[in-house]
């Protein structure tokens, strides 16, 4: 048999494809002491070296679009092409230093059997090491850094996600030795979603619901649940308020998983913001490709989209701003994107200009969930 064949046989593993592991806590700090032994192993060596630390590349050219056999669910991948912390390179060298502090915390914090969120994290360091951690987005590449050099899930680290995810809608949930919660009888806030994922994976979950409907924004999803929506179709709203969170991704996954027939539909604005946003939740990120696979699934594209804006106002549309220009191009470039949503997008730079979900208000308060309905019964979805 052909090599390559061999590697796209049924029966042996895609040889392209890397991804973190889920593990305990005892098995991670051991990825962590074989770490810090090399290191010291390297340095007390008759020709003493600093050694550098091999990490799997997050960058575009080291991705893919991996597509489910069985299902159809597709998810970013990365491959085992390596990029490297070096304390040698000036440029190079606090990143390489922040790679082993939060090694170092996270070892304690697994040690104290605990879980600490990235915020907490970055608040830790700026008090131990200013001079190395000045900003939040430095703490989640770093955190980023260790996952791909001990190839572990974030949450295997004891980092849990900050969630900001809220869900509503025909679906109950069983939290272990807690009380039963109705998600149909519940504020218009929603049920706030857990950032730790080990909970969310305990969840019993029960649901006649038809659809799931990924809401952007947090002012939309509140009014279609001060509106009882799901009882005008049969389904679950979920959203994280913006750029999903890994809890809400996961917890998404899971409903998905349990109920495999429910039609997973995305609400997002027409622009490319929402529509990144949109396939963050349908195939991950290149940040996170090594977990990306364990969040993705086959999410179809409700709204608002092209042939909707017959129905928007021409003065409340707005101009693309230059940062959104820049978002649109980039997602243009990826393998991501369908033939359909690249069309969307092309016509987005096209005109110059998005439409919000709130411009739908224009025809009053009572029509968006006349809105959706109707796409939803017509099965108007991408």
């Amino acid at each position: 048999m052909e090599p390559d064949l061999l590697k796209s046989s049924l029966f042996h593993a895609d040889q392209r494809l890397c991804s973190a592991e889920i593990l305990p806590p005892s098995q991670v700090r051991a990825r962590i002491e074989v770490a810090v032994l090399n290191f010291l192993k390297n340095l007390t060596a008759s020709n003493p070296a600093i050694s550098d630390l091999p990490l799997i590349s997050r960058k575009y050219d080291n991705s893919g679009l991996r597509h489910g056999l069985l299902s159809d669910v597709s998810s970013v991948f990365l491959s085992h092409s390596v990029c490297t912390r070096s304390l040698m390179k000036a440029n190079d060298a606090k990143a390489f230093v922040r790679v082993w502090m939060v090694m170092a915390m996270c070892f304690r914090i697994l040690v104290q059997g605990k879980l600490a969120t990235q915020r907490e994290l970055f608040y830790k360091l700026l008090c131990d090491a200013p001079e190395y951690f000045r900003s939040q987005r430095q703490v989640n590449r770093t955190v980023q850094d260790v996952v791909a050099l001990l190839r572990c899930t974030r949450h295997s680290l004891g980092i849990m996600a900050s969630s900001r995810g809220a869900v509503i809608g025909r679906m109950v949930l069983e939290e272990p030795g807690e009380q039963i919660v109705d998600c149909s009888m519940i504020g218009h806030a929603g049920y706030a979603i857990t950032g730790d994922l080990c909970t969310l994976s305990k969840l019993v979950l029960h649901s006649d619901a038809r659809y799931i409907i990924i809401i952007e924004k947090d002012a939309i999803f509140q009014r279609l649940a001060e509106d009882h929506f799901f009882n005008q179709i049969p389904c679950i709203l979920i959203t994280s308020k913006g750029y999903p969170d890994i809890a809400t991704r996961f917890l998404l996954h899971r409903i998905s998983q349990t109920f495999p027939d429910m039609t997973i539909l995305a609400l997002m604005d027409w622009n490319p913001a929402g529509l990144a946003i949109l396939s963050t939740y349908k195939f991950g990120s290149i940040t996170t490709g090594l977990e990306s696979y364990r969040y993705a699934c086959n999410v179809k594209w409700l709204g608002l989209r092209a042939d909707d804006l017959q129905i928007i106002p021409q003065q409340v549309m707005m101009q693309l701003k230059p940062h959104e220009i820049k978002t649109a191009k980039s997602l243009m470039s990826s393998k991501l994107l369908q033939e359909r949503y690249q069309a969307e997008l092309s016509l987005m730079v096209e005109r110059g200009h998005r439409a919000e979900i709130e411009a739908l208000y224009c025809h009053g308060f009572d029509f968006l969930g006349k809105y959706i309905a109707k796409k939803i019964v017509q099965a108007d979805y991408i």
